[in-house]
C-alpha cells in the first residue's frame, strides 16, 4: 500500500481489507494525474467533486484508520482536491472527523455557509470546543490560580499571616549555627484571600487565514480565562478591522462564529483599541497572537508596544497558539519587538497555562521562551 500502484506489478494487488485501505489512500494521493489512465482504471479514480462519493470515502477512512490519521487525510483532501465547497453540505459535515483544522475551514466559510448547513457546522465546532476544554481547562485553572496566589504573597505580614515554611526557605542563608536557628531578615506572608479581580487579561488575536488554528485555541482559552472571577478577560480579534468579542465569552462556539477568517492585517489598529481596555497597567497582561505581517503603520505598532511595556503592562507576543511548529512570520518585526524586551515565539496549547502563570508572576518571558524551545527540541517537537 505504501508503495502504491507502481508496486502492483512486482508485488501483486492488495486484496480484502488491505485492498480497501489502498483504494482509500489512492483516491486521495493518486488522483488527478494526467496520462495515467491505466493506473486509474486499476486503482481508484479519485474523489472528484461528488459529494456522495466523498461522504462514502470519509466513512471508509474512519473505519480503516485511527483518528489521528483520519484528521491528516481529511486536511490533505481539503487542500489537494479543493473539497471546501463540499463542506457546505450537511451530509458531508455529518461524515467528517471533527478537529481543529476542520473548524478553521468552517469558520473561513462562515460568510458563505447556507442556512441548512449552519446547524451541522455548529455541532462540529461544539464537539471540538468541548474536546479542547477537557484538554486545557483544569491545567489552566490550576496554573493561573497558583500564580495569582504566589503573586499575592506579602513581605510585611502580620504575625498571624506569616507563611513560616516559605519564610524559612527564603532565609536559610541566615542560619546561625551557634544558636541552631534561622534569623529571618525577610518575612513572607500568605496572600489575603480576595474575590476581587487581580489581573486584567486582553487577548488580541490575528484572524487572517494563516492563523486559523490559533484563532480556535485562543477562543477556547479566552472562554476558560473569562470564567475565572480573579481575572477580567477581554477578547479582541482583528484583520483590517477590529471586533471585540468579550461579551460572547460565555459561549466559545459563539465566539468562534464571531470571527471572520481571512482578509488583511492591521496590528497597529488592534493594539490601539486594546490600549483603551487597559486601565490598570501594572495589573494587566496583553497577549498579541499574530504572525506579525503588518499591513498597518509599523512604526506606530512598535511605539504602542513600547508605551505599554513602559507603563508596566506585561506584554506577550505569540507567533502561533497551536500544536504546529513556528509558522511563517515577519522576522524583522519579531526582532524589533525583542529589542523592546518582548520576545515573540510560537506556543503550544499545553504550554500556554504555564506561560500565563509566568506572565502573572512577571517572570522573565525570554527565559521562558528559550526553555520552551529547548524542551520542544529535546522532545522532537517541530
Amino acid at each position: 500500500m505504501v508503495l502504491g500502484g507502481p508496486a502492483e506489478e512486482a508485488l501483486g494487488k492488495a486484496e480484502g481489507r488491505d485492498g480497501a485501505m489502498d483504494s482509500a489512500l489512492s483516491a486521495l494521493y493518486d488522483s488527478g494525474g494526467e496520462g495515467d489512465g491505466e493506473r486509474s482504471s486499476r486503482r481508484s479514480a479519485g474523489l472528484g467533486g461528488s459529494a456522495p462519493k466523498v461522504a462514502r470515502w470519509l466513512g471508509d477512512i474512519r473505519e480503516y484508520f485511527p483518528s489521528t490519521v483520519v484528521q491528516v487525510m481529511q486536511q490533505d483532501a481539503i487542500e489537494r482536491l479543493d473539497l471546501t465547497r463540499l463542506l457546505l453540505e450537511p451530509e458531508m459535515l455529518n461524515a467528517v472527523e471533527p478537529d481543529v483544522h476542520l473548524v478553521g475551514t468552517l469558520l473561513s466559510l462562515n460568510r458563505v455557509m447556507p442556512d441548512k448547513t449552519k446547524d451541522a457546522a455548529r455541532q462540529v465546532v461544539r464537539t471540538v470546543v468541548e474536546q479542547l476544554e477537557k484538554r486545557i481547562e483544569q491545567k489552566t485553572r490550576a496554573a493561573v490560580t497558583g500564580a495569582l496566589n504566589r503573586a499575592a504573597r506579602i513581605n510585611r505580614p502580620r504575625h498571624a499571616d506569616i507563611d513560616w515554611n516559605r519564610t524559612i526557605q527564603a532565609n536559610l542563608k541566615h542560619y546561625q549555627a551557634e544558636h541552631r536557628t534561622v534569623i529571618p531578615e525577610r518575612l513572607i506572608g500568605y496572600g489575603r484571600r480576595t474575590s476581587a479581580v487581580q489581573r486584567d487579561v486582553v487577548l488580541c488575536v490575528d484572524q487572517s487565514g494563516s492563523m486559523a488554528a490559533s484563532v480556535v485555541f485562543s477562543g477556547v482559552f479566552a472562554a476558560v480565562l473569562a470564567s475565572m472571577k480573579s481575572l477580567r478577560t477581554s477578547l479582541v480579534v482583528f484583520d483590517t478591522a477590529v471586533v471585540d468579542l468579550t461579551e460572547q465569552l460565555e459561549d466559545p462556539v459563539e465566539v468562534l462564529f464571531g470571527t471572520q477568517l481571512g482578509g488583511g492585517t492591521d496590528i497597529n489598529r488592534a493594539i490601539a483599541y486594546s490600549q483603551q481596555l487597559i486601565t490598570r497597567p501594572r495589573d494587566s497582561i496583553f497577549v498579541l497572537i499574530s504572525d506579525l505581517y503588518e499591513g498597518g503603520v509599523r512604526d506606530q505598532m512598535l511605539r504602542r508596544v513600547a508605551e505599554m511595556t513602559a507603563a508596566g503592562v506585561q506584554v506577550v507576543v505569540l507567533l502561533a497558539l497551536s500544536d504546529e511548529g513556528a509558522p511563517a512570520y515577519d522576522h524583522e518585526n519579531a526582532a524589533a519587538l525583542a529589542a523592546l524586551g518582548v520576545p515573540a515565539f510560537a506556543c503550544t496549547p499545553d504550554a500556554f497555562p504555564d506561560l500565563m502563570a509566568a506572565a502573572i508572576e512577571r517572570r522573565d518571558l525570554k527565559a521562558f521562551a528559550e526553555r520552551f524551545a529547548d524542551e520542544r527540541r529535546e522532545g522532537g517537537g517541530r
